[in-house]
């Protein structure tokens, strides 16, 4: 039996009357449900549900998309992501977003059996910073590139959720470093900082640990005679790209993203933004990366360094974890009440 958070009738958004590309909220329901629609594809195959017991097909349809290609993992043959093609011709105007033709979406954990080995080994390779070594990296770019080759980067938008969001976050700063930035929707993705927005309460020690914490880094940085990189065209390139982040303040595992944010301000504010600069390395990545810095798919910044960024915070407090760190609360009013802040 399916559950009622698979079954769109139970769980899916309120009727959208007018469709409005320009409406964030709109654009973010119709892509969180299209990770949704990812689940529910791994779900069905692992309890065989085929036909009418299927449940994936109306997370997609709903929005009048369809089913381009699965993309499986090699190891365990499970469904991690799809590439989605837009139906509908839509005619834009000249200040309006402009419409995907195709939107590719990569799942989260799923802790069943049947996932469980190749979805753990990925979120230890998020924790040592090694997540580009993955085949499930490789390939989902690898589609990215071959969309965005065939029909160009504006008709081409990346989605993803908890670890599919660290991936999508990743193969988007590649794309974007290298010339072909692609519109991207990123929820509740991983940091790899301590999550000191949940563990402590004081806003002076908070500051007082992230100030140490960049300032052993951009000695280490220094050491390792690493240089700001704000000039290059890589960094240049990365800085004109802007994805939408949406965290939750309850989620420990996306929370600290919002210090994060909060703390670069201040760093510039205190005209400290050099010591933050040389901090965006991560040095486990450089330590025990393997070698592999040179790569197309890595660099020895730490995932969450991000130049610019628009992040959506939901503010509700809920009773239990699903909640904060699930997909739902992005297209369900019930579970949200969002602020906005444009990074710069």
């Amino acid at each position: 039996m399916a559950s009622r958070r698979e079954i769109f009738s139970f769980s899916g958004p309120p009727p959208i009357p007018s469709f409005d590309w320009n409406n964030l909220y709109h654009r973010a329901s119709l892509v969180s449900c299209l990770v949704q629609g990812v689940y529910t594809m791994e779900r069905d195959r692992q309890q065989n549900r085929c036909g009418s017991d299927s449940q994936a097909r109306p997370w997609w349809a709903f929005y009048r998309f369809t089913l381009y290609q699965q993309l499986r993992d090699a190891s365990d043959d499970s469904i991690y992501g799809a590439v989605f093609q837009n139906d509908i011709s839509y005619q834009n105007t000249p200040n309006s977003i402009v419409p995907p033709r195709y939107i590719i979406a990569l799942r989260g954990t799923i802790l069943r059996p049947q996932t469980m080995a190749c979805d753990v080994q990925l979120n230890i390779r998020f924790a040592f910073e090694n997540l580009h070594r993955g085949g499930r990296f490789v390939q989902a770019i690898q589609a990215i590139q071959y969309f965005v080759a065939t029909y160009g980067n504006t008709a081409v938008w990346i989605a993803g959720h908890s670890l599919g969001a660290g991936l999508a976050l990743l193969a988007g700063k590649i794309m974007a470093m290298y010339g072909h930035p692609v519109e991207a929707y990123i929820f509740n993705p991983p940091i790899s900082l301590i999550p000191l927005e949940q563990l402590v309460e004081s806003e002076d020690l908070k500051c007082a640990v992230r100030l140490i914490r960049d300032i052993v880094k951009a000695g280490i940085a220094r050491v390792l005679d690493l240089n700001e990189g704000h000039e290059s065209h890589l960094f240049m390139n990365l800085a004109s790209w802007r994805p939408h982040l949406f965290v939750n303040q309850s989620d420990p595992i996306c929370s600290e993203y919002i210090g994060y944010f909060n703390h670069r301000g201040d760093m510039n504010e205190l005209q400290l933004s050099r010591i933050e600069r040389l901090a965006r390395y991560s040095i486990r990545r450089i330590l025990f990366g393997g070698g592999e810095s040179s790569s197309l798919y890595t660099s020895e910044e730490h995932l969450h360094f991000l130049p610019s960024a628009i992040v959506m915070v939901n503010t509700v407090i809920s009773p239990d974890f699903q909640t904060d760190h699930g997909i739902h609360q992005w297209w369900n009013p019930m579970l949200g009440q969002f602020s906005y802040q444009i990074i710069v």
